[in-house]
C-alpha cells in the first residue's frame, strides 16, 4: 500500500481551525503529486442535479456542510473522488480533502460533498464484485451506511464515538429489505482506547469473512486519534498499526481512503497504518521442515 495525494487539496477550504489545510501539510514536501478526475463517475452515486448543485456552489463561494467553498473546493472533490477510484483498483491509501463518508445521494454535511468511497463501491459492485466498507472514523459514517442501508453487496461496519456527530450509528441499525443484517455498529464510548477498538475490530472481522468481500475498503478517519481536537476517543498509534495489519492478515484486496482527523498528526497516523497494512501482507513464515523424515 502506498500514499496517494495531490497538493491541490490544500486550497480547499484552506484556513478552517476544523477541516482545514493543516491536516495535509506535511504531505507536499513527501509525495509527488497523482491526479485523476473523478467527476464522471460521481453519478454512480449522486444525481447530475446533485453534482451540478456542488458545483455551482464552489464557483459562487457558497457555504456548504460547515465549510466556506471556493472554485478550488470542486477541483479538489473530483480529484478525491479520482484518487480514491484509484487506490480501490491499486490497494492503496487515498489522502484526500474534502472527506466523503458523512455525504448522502443528495445530501452535503460534515465537511462531506461527495461519497468518495461510496462512489468506489458502487464502481465494484457494479462489476459483479462485494466489498466490505470498515469506517474507523470517529464519527459515524452516517451517509455511507445510508446509501447501502438496503444492499446484500456491500457490508458497512462502523467504530466511532457514541452520543455524538451526527448521532446515528447505533446496534440496532442493521440495514433493511435485501440489507438486513448488513450494517454493523459499534458505537465506543469517550475514554475508549486501543483495547475497546481492537475488540470491536476483531469482532467485525468474523462477521465480514462471513460475507466473502472480494475488496475491502477503509474510510479512515483518525479523529479517534487520542490527541483530536473534536473528540475524546483514546487510540494510538499502536492501535491503527493494530488495525492495518488485522486487516490485512485477514483480506488480501485492501484499500483506503481518509476521512477525518483534526490534530496536526495524520500523516504520523496514516504512514503507522500503513505499515501494519504492509506487514500483515507479508507471508507467513513456514516453519514446517520438509527435511524431516516422516513414517
Amino acid at each position: 500500500m502506498k500514499v496517494l495525494f495531490n497538493k491541490k487539496f490544500l486550497d480547499h477550504n484552506v484556513h478552517s481551525d476544523a477541516e482545514g489545510a493543516y491536516r495535509l501539510k506535511d504531505f507536499p514536501q513527501h509525495f509527488t503529486d497523482v491526479d485523476f478526475n473523478g467527476e464522471e463517475f460521481i453519478t454512480l452515486v449522486h444525481s447530475v442535479e446533485y453534482k451540478e448543485k456542488i458545483k455551482k456552489a464552489c464557483h459562487n463561494r457558497e457555504i456548504v456542510a460547515e465549510v466556506q467553498l471556493n472554485a478550488a473546493s470542486f477541483e479538489a472533490a473530483v480529484s478525491a473522488v479520482g484518487l480514491t477510484l484509484l487506490a480501490s483498483t491499486q490497494g492503496d491509501f487515498a489522502v484526500v480533502r474534502p472527506p466523503g463518508h458523512h455525504a448522502g445521494r443528495e445530501r452535503a454535511a460534515g465537511f462531506c460533498l461527495f461519497n468518495n468511497i461510496a462512489i468506489a463501491a458502487q464502481k465494484i459492485v457494479n462489476e459483479g464484485k462485494r466489498i466490505f466498507i470498515f469506517d474507523f472514523d470517529g464519527h459515524h459514517g452516517d451517509g455511507t451506511q445510508a446509501i447501502f442501508y438496503n444492499s446484500d453487496k456491500v457490508l458497512y461496519a462502523s467504530t466511532h464515538q457514541a452520543f455524538t456527530y451526527p448521532f446515528t450509528g447505533f446496534p440496532n441499525e442493521r440495514g433493511i429489505d435485501n440489507g438486513e443484517g448488513f450494517t454493523i455498529n459499534i458505537p465506543m464510548i469517550a475514554g475508549s482506547g486501543d483495547k475497546e477498538f481492537l475488540e470491536a475490530l476483531d469482532k467485525i472481522i468474523i462477521e465480514a469473512h462471513k460475507f466473502k468481500p472480494d475488496v475491502v475498503g477503509v474510510s479512515a478517519g483518525f479523529d479517534a486519534y487520542y490527541k483530536d481536537k473534536l473528540l475524546g476517543l483514546k487510540i494510538t498509534l499502536k492501535g491503527f498499526y493494530e488495525c492495518g495489519f488485522r486487516l490485512r492478515r485477514a483480506f488480501p484486496n485492501v484499500f483506503a481512503v481518509l476521512e477525518g482527523g483534526y490534530h496536526n498528526e495524520i500523516k504520523e497516523c496514516i504512514e503507522t497504518f500503513i505499515d501494519g497494512i504492509n506487514v500483515g501482507a507479508r507471508p507467513v513464515k513456514n516453519r514446517f521442515d520438509h527435511e524431516m523424515s516422516v513414517g
